[in-house]
């Protein structure tokens, strides 16, 4: 049986997520606490840097960077409960949230899967994209992901549990389809920026979709490996009965590496997008910090 944490919080509400019995407990509070605030800080300051900026704006592949920047913000408020207070998601749950803040994760999860798509079109079939895909059209996707994940969630909510559960297996079986999926359109899209591209004459053209491409591959990489432990151990849990089962949120390894995304993501596109770094840097840093801005 799982041990309980009878620590009381200071409000009298949710206990604590750890006893402080013991060095461990601190390292693990502290190691939550700074993990929220960093993601908030840095999916934060990618939001700003977009919104702030009309040119990254009417880019479509920044508008996939903004919905998943802003879902990584959201994940980064969510670890301040999570990860502070006594919660365990799932089933059965214990002060829990109803997998609203869990769920946040699995926006990320499609609009990486359309990010795929979008560049795989851009780079392949130029000319079919600039005809069809839209910014509007980009726009609707990012929200449809939205969408999609409040009525899964809304359903699993307002139905009897039994079939609550057997629709969060399926839901995990069907992502398992869309991470396979997401495996062949990395590989395609590595085959095309490492051969496709390189063939291309020199051009500005040229050096942002060899960006963007490096960016989606280098994002759909870090998601797949630091979410799928995660995929694989809640299968095994509901459908085979075995599986590792943790005190709550803040001690559940394979939760805390699939949040670890939140804060990866937005590195990755600051580190892989100049336009992006210029425009925080102007934005935001330049402001709260000139020195930053001269160097």
């Amino acid at each position: 049986m799982l041990p309980t944490n009878m620590t009381e919080s200071l409000t009298g509400g949710v206990p604590l997520s750890v006893d402080f019995d013991s060095p461990e407990d601190y390292f693990i509070f502290i190691f939550q606490l700074l993990f929220a605030t960093t993601t908030v800080v840095v999916a934060g300051t990618v939001v700003i840097g977009i919104l702030a900026t009309k040119a990254l704006r009417l880019q479509n592949r920044f508008i996939f960077m903004l919905n998943t920047s802003i879902c990584d913000t959201l994940v980064g408020f969510s670890v301040y409960y999570l990860g502070l207070f006594d919660v365990r998601e799932g089933y059965p749950s214990r002060n829990g949230t109803y997998d609203v803040l869990p769920s946040l994760l699995g926006v990320n999860i499609l609009t990486f899967l359309f990010a795929q798509f979008d560049r795989y079109f851009a780079v392949c079939h130029p000319y079919i994209y600039s005809r069809f895909i839209t910014r509007q059209l980009v726009i609707g996707i990012n929200i449809y992901c939205w969408v999609y994940n409040s009525a899964h969630l809304l359903a699993r909510n307002f139905i009897p549990v039994s079939k609550a559960i057997q629709l969060y297996v399926f839901s995990i079986v069907f992502f398992q389809v869309i991470v396979l999926t997401k495996v062949a359109m990395t590989i395609k899209l590595y085959v095309v920026a490492r051969y496709q591209v390189e063939r291309d004459p020199p051009s500005a053209e040229k050096e942002s979709k060899k960006e963007s491409l490096k960016i989606i591959i280098f994002v759909v990489i870090s998601f797949l490996l630091l979410w799928c432990p995660s995929f694989v151990n809640i299968f095994i849990r509901l459908v085979v009965g075995g599986g590792m089962s943790f005190r709550n949120e803040a001690t559940n390894l394979f939760a805390i590496m699939a949040r670890f995304n939140a804060v990866c993501t937005p590195c990755v596109y600051i580190w892989g997008s100049p336009a992006l770094r210029e425009a925080i840097k102007n934005t935001l840093w330049g402001r709260l910090c000139p020195r930053c801005k001269k160097r």
